[in-house]
């Protein structure tokens, strides 16, 4: 039996995409060995972030990485160390930031659920901008003068919501914080593929970036990469890591924690409920390596393989696969359904209550579409996917 089996827990095939609620995706073999094996032995936790660091430099372009729990995780630990900067006091007293700068300067139309983190740090979110374009009473969203208006002495951060369609472009976002002196925090939680974004943000000049691990890079779906400025790296790592140790046996690694730069040892800071164990950073660690590795053409076209594989199976249905020819995209299965013979409520509530469960993505059901990504499915369950799909169709 099945650990699951064990638990009384039902399986399912995940055609939604890494959604945190089913579970994630699938963990290449090559990150389940690499996490079993760090299971097998204790290590100094701040070393193996320094270790990780390296690696997520490399990858990125930053001056520091660090790993956390998640891309949230990671949003407020990076949004904590820009309100405390390395004053020990400042982090103990988090989330009461009286005195502190506690603002951070945000797009309207970039406001979701996830900024949560930031205001969790204890910042307040001061929107900009009118999204024109979104409401269809025009063709503007916020501009980069906007941002600079809002930027004054209580402002700790610019939160940039990395997407394709986000206005102002990242470089006008940072040079008018710069120009104040304010750092910029980029969620960039999905933004991959395309590998090239590990770098692009950075590059771009964001001060911090924020990865989900879980998602298409492969790690462990309780992890996330937080990339940066050193100073603000290690503002991150002391208000995360466990710091219950005298101060004169305390030996950090350097560079990711100079000790000679502190007054003193933060007490356990805000991040500290957002724990990574060795075996999240070493399996993130494995995956982002493999993830750079395998490359965003031969990552497409694996998917693009389940994609098509599915689209056969319901041939004489209007199906379109979307991103054939972008291997910077995920490609995907549309499926329009004639409402008269079944929705996609009842076509998505039919496959997850079937058996075996499968998961399709819902998000354009007022379109009339249901939809199949193909990043989480294992090897032959696409054809799973495609035949029962198929079946659902036939029997409506």
């Amino acid at each position: 039996m099945s650990v699951y089996g064990d638990l009384g827990v039902k399986t399912l095939i995940n055609a939604k995409g890494p959604a945190t609620r089913l579970s994630g995706g699938i963990m290449r073999t090559e990150v389940a060995a690499a996490m079993a094996e760090a299971s097998q032995a204790c290590v100094d936790i701040a070393a193996l972030q320094q270790a990780a660091s390296q690696v997520i430099a490399e990858m990125t372009g930053a001056e520091a990485g660090y790993v956390a729990s998640g891309a949230s995780a990671c949003l407020l630990i990076g949004a904590a160390a820009c309100v405390t900067g390395l004053d020990p006091g400042r982090m103990a007293r988090l989330p009461d930031t009286t005195g502190m700068k506690n603002e951070c300067v945000m797009v309207r139309s970039q406001r979701n659920f996830y900024d949560h983190a930031i205001r969790a740090a204890g910042l307040t979110i001061v929107e900009v901008g009118l999204p024109d374009r979104y409401a269809g009473a025009g063709v503007r969203d916020a501009e980069a003068w906007e941002i600079d208006d809002a930027i004054n002495e209580r402002t700790a951060a610019v939160f940039y919501v990395a997407d394709p369609q986000a206005r102002p472009l990242l470089p006008e976002v940072t040079r008018a914080a710069h120009a104040r002196g304010v750092p910029v925090i980029v969620d960039a939680a999905a933004q991959l593929p395309p590998q090239d974004n590990l770098r692009r943000f950075i590059a771009e000049g964001a001060d911090l970036v924020a990865f989900s691990g879980g998602k298409a890079i492969g790690g462990p779906q309780a992890s996330g990469i937080l990339a940066g400025r050193r100073d603000l790296i290690m503002a991150a790592a002391l208000q995360h890591l466990d710091l219950d140790i005298y101060w004169d046996m305390w030996e950090p690694p350097y560079p990711l924690i100079d000790k000679n730069r502190l007054k003193g040892a933060p007490q356990h800071g805000i991040g500290r409920s957002c724990k990574a164990g060795k075996e999240e950073i070493v399996g993130l660690v494995t995956a982002l390596r493999l993830f750079v590795a395998e490359g965003d053409a031969a990552r497409h076209g694996r998917w693009l393989k389940d994609c098509e594989t599915v689209a056969a199976a319901l041939e004489g249905h209007l199906v379109t696969v979307t991103g054939g020819n972008d291997i910077s995209a995920v490609p995907t299965v549309e499926i329009v359904l004639d409402p008269g013979r079944i929705g996609v409520r009842e076509l998505c509530l039919r496959l997850q209550r079937g058996e075996p469960a499968i998961a399709l993505d819902p998000a354009q059901r007022d379109k009339g579409m249901a939809i199949v990504n193909p990043m989480c499915l294992k090897p032959g369950e696409a054809e799973t996917v495609g035949r029962e799909i198929a079946r659902a169709l036939r029997s409506a």
